[in-house]
């Protein structure tokens, strides 16, 4: 063997172009990785909200909204009111009745034939 390829100091060299080369051909892969890690990570963290609040007023003010939301939401699903974030789909694409609409128009759909019904027509207020 050549005088030149002998010994340790050749083997470092080499052993060092092959690590350089793997890196190199290696390195964007890693990179497109972490740039997908971060962008999920930066969705889930979007999907969780805003940073919980410091200060004590901060924190009363932020349940005081939470729980205004709350009861916003179920005087609307109990009256029927339409919500953008309560609304499912049906298979046909449809909007579906929830909570207080569906019993809205069941208690229509079964008495609609008492519409124009006087409960008190046979009594005078004598009677009454």
């Amino acid at each position: 063997m050549p005088q030149g390829l002998l010994g340790s100091g050749h083997l470092i060299k080499k052993l060092g172009k092959i690590l350089f080369t793997h890196i190199k051909h290696t390195l964007p892969e890693i990179t497109n990785e972490i740039k997908v890690k971060i962008k999920e990570t930066e969705d889930d963290l979007k999907d969780l909200g805003p940073t919980m609040p410091l200060g004590d007023t901060e924190k009363m003010q932020l349940l005081w909204n939470m729980i205004t939301d709350f009861i916003q939401t179920y005087k609307n699903t109990i009256s029927g009111r339409y919500d953008n974030k309560r609304v499912m789909n049906t298979q046909s694409g449809r909007a579906e009745l929830s909570g207080g609409a569906k019993i809205k128009m069941s208690f229509y759909g079964l008495y609609q034939e008492f519409e124009n019904f006087k409960a008190c027509d046979e009594y005078n207020d004598q009677h009454i």
